[in-house]
């Protein structure tokens, strides 16, 4: 299913605004259901057949690093209580669900967390592929900047040729903020998250470069007209224009809500239609 930028962003909007919503929405139909394992937060989205955003939640946390699990019950007793919530919201019985992993990883750090939490694995894709695949690219790139890494999906004449990660991401931002000011890595993280100061793009413009650098070394030998942007680090102000001036002659693209993009891709990936009918209770 094929979305132009602006249907995503509308999609996006969407999302944002049901992120940890328990308000009960029971009703009829089939759905689908995408999880989102990162290296920075754990996200459920759950869509209609349509692929319209029914639920959605979110956890900050920590549990996967350089590509292993490094909190496997943490990460399995998230995923189980964001089902039960986007269960009891729905009034459904989820019972599969689509993941994804760090491309350059092994899926299984994913399956077997969904796995743990009881429920079954109906697909799994790498991360900036999903994303590829929901924008339906011809030619582009997809860059995903998460919590620890950074991974660029290289797409031509509509399929994906390459796909890698490496270890730079958001939490060397929040290093930088923390070493500069002074403060613990949760209080930095917290002022990254919130913080509309474009003094904090600044300070942390030589990590950005280094993204920019390794997604220069994973498109190089290939022509690359256009890059899609995903991943929360986007979001921090100032961030696309510090990193476009890096790719002179390269569209940047980024979404409205980048920290949704991957989950919401995750979810539009999955071809298992659950049924509403199916209630919990």
């Amino acid at each position: 299913m094929s979305r132009t930028m602006a249907e995503v962003n509308r999609l996006l909007k969407k999302t944002a605004g049901l992120i940890n919503k328990d308000t009960e929405s029971p009703g009829q139909g089939e759905f689908r259901v995408g999880v989102d394992l990162g290296t920075a937060d754990i996200q459920t989205i759950v869509l209609d057949a349509d692929g319209n955003p029914l639920a959605g939640f979110m956890d900050w946390a920590n549990v996967v690093r350089d590509g292993v699990v490094v909190d496997f019950f943490g990460a399995s007793q998230i995923v189980r209580e964001q089902v039960r919530r986007a269960s009891a919201k729905l009034g459904i019985q989820i019972e599969q669900v689509t993941t994804s992993f760090p491309p350059g990883t092994d899926s299984r750090i994913s399956t077997n967390v969904i796995e743990a939490a009881g429920l079954e694995v109906a697909g799994v894709i790498d991360e900036p592929s999903s994303v590829a695949q929901l924008l339906q690219l011809d030619h582009a790139a997809v860059v995903d900047i998460g919590g620890g890494t950074t991974g660029t999906a290289i797409i031509e004449e509509g399929r994906v040729v390459r796909s890698m990660d490496d270890a730079t991401g958001g939490r060397h931002i929040t290093l930088t903020l923390a070493g500069h000011f002074g403060l613990p890595y949760e209080e930095a993280e917290e002022m990254k998250r919130t913080s509309k100061d474009l003094a904090l793009c600044r300070l942390a413009a030589p990590v950005i470069a280094k993204m920019a650098d390794i997604v220069h070394g994973h498109i190089a030998g290939h022509k690359v007209p256009a890059i899609y942007l995903t991943g929360g680090s986007c979001a921090l102000p100032g961030f696309l224009e510090v990193f476009a001036a890096e790719f002179p002659g390269i569209e940047i693209v980024m979404p409205s809500h980048p920290l949704y993009l991957t989950p919401l891709a995750i979810a539009t990936y999955s071809d298992v239609l659950q049924t509403r009918e199916q209630r919990v209770g």
